[in-house]
């Protein structure tokens, strides 16, 4: 029998964590946590306890005393989640990974071979436990939201598929926090107006939703929840822009803390840019309070950029901007900082020295010139050392990261 619903989204189970249980086989079955001070990823063992992601290690033993703590295994991480990923490409070539270790299938063209959506969702699973030895859920359905939300609901290792016929039905009775978009800050938002399920959002006034959350994610909201998705995949995306962010729990707001801070994220974001020779034009920064409210900052530069200081020069404006306009709040919980307008290989313009006082910010003056080699040489070093074997001082000194550089860039996306 014919269907529309040939949308797979496949998720590997409590990944991290799935993957330290099946190199070290003691584990299994036992509460374990990525990380140390704080948790990067847990096992559903743990989670049944209440640890979390993202939970400081104090608070997830006190939760679960016996908690085991493990370091990560990065590498594997990166070739496990290709693998299973590879497991898709093996029934259709519409594949879209969306990250390391979840991806997008359609189907559509291969069931002649392979048989309905459903045998083949059954099919992947059957062979990522047997060749890889890890759990994956999967969600079938007509499009990619509903999918998404269908693999959440058979977790943990399970498989559910969405008939169109009933999709509705099946939609409208979860919780508004299975959609994509939805976080702990709108969750809360849609909880002071008394909208908790999908189908109270649903029916909500579009009005009352667009005032509270804002006109685009109030109508893109709107129509998921009435299962209007007409994205398709892409198999061949290119990133549009390059970002990386940093939680800082409760910390004053103070340049002691925001520009080191800064400047290590710039370093990540604009050594992506250059390995990928694609330098960008608008920067952006968001800064998140103490409430969990986010603020954005962009400008658009005359020339592309890839270099870690003018990076780190540029946010910092952006930033001091962003706190000189609130100056009531005197707390940042989280700083972002993002590229876009990303342009292939840019030719660089070179500037005379006319002594302006941006020089030292634009690619092609003399100093621009200097840091970009500097830079370089830091990436080569790197390359053939690790990305430990150098780097900026002020970043250096400060006290060990709670989370691994490694883990961040897994879960940043690839340009």
């Amino acid at each position: 029998m014919e269907t529309s619903a040939t949308i797979l989204h496949a998720d590997l189970d409590a990944f991290y964590a799935s993957v330290e249980q099946l190199l070290d086989p003691s584990l299994r079955g036992k509460p374990i946590a990525v990380g140390g001070g704080v948790v990067l990823a847990a096992s559903y063992e743990a989670r049944a306890f209440g640890v979390r992601g993202g939970m400081p290690g104090r608070k997830a033993r006190e939760l679960c005393p016996q908690l085991i703590f493990v370091g990560g295994h990065f590498g594997d991480y990166q070739r496990l989640g290709d693998a299973a990923i590879k497991v898709l490409d093996d029934f259709t070539p519409l594949v879209e990974r969306i990250s390391i270790d979840e991806a997008f299938a359609d189907v559509a063209g291969c069931t002649h071979l392979f048989g309905p959506p459903a045998e083949i969702a059954a099919s992947v699973r059957r062979r990522v436990r047997a060749e890889l030895g890890l759990p994956i859920s999967i969600g079938v359905a007509r499009t990619k939201h509903l999918a998404k939300i269908a693999s959440q609901v058979a977790k943990p290792d399970g498989l559910v598929v969405v008939d169109p016929a009933s999709e509705l039905a099946f939609l409208h009775d979860l919780p508004v926090s299975l959609m994509w978009g939805v976080g702990p800050a709108t969750r809360a938002r849609l909880a002071s107006i008394g909208i908790e399920t999908i189908g109270q959002l649903a029916q909500s006034h579009s009005g009352a939703l667009e005032r509270l959350i804002g006109p685009a994610a109030g109508q893109k909201l709107a129509a998921l929840a009435w299962n209007r998705d007409p994205r398709r995949l892409e198999t061949h995306r290119r990133a549009h822009s390059a970002g990386a962010q940093s939680a800082l729990g409760r910390k004053p707001a103070v340049a002691d803390v925001f520009v080191p801070t800064l400047l290590h994220l710039a370093d990540r974001v604009a050594s992506r840019l250059r390995a990928k020779h694609r330098p960008g034009r608008t920067v952006t920064v968001r800064v998140r309070f103490a409430d969990l409210r986010a603020v954005s900052r962009s400008i658009t530069l005359d020339q592309p950029i890839s270099v870690t200081a003018m990076l780190a020069e540029t946010a910092e404006e952006l930033v001091r901007g962003v706190l000189a306009a609130h100056p009531g709040e005197k707390v940042i919980s989280l700083l972002a900082i993002s590229v876009s307008h990303l342009e292939e290989s840019a030719e660089l313009q070179l500037e005379l020295p006319l002594g302006l006082a941006d020089e030292r910010r634009r690619p092609g003056s003399k100093r621009g010139l200097a840091r970009f080699g500097a830079d370089r040489a830091v990436d080569k070093i790197r390359q053939r050392f690790g990305k430990q074997a150098v780097g900026y001082g002020v970043v250096a000194l400060e006290a060990a990261r709670s989370v691994p550089d490694e883990f961040r860039e897994l879960a940043e996306k690839e340009l």
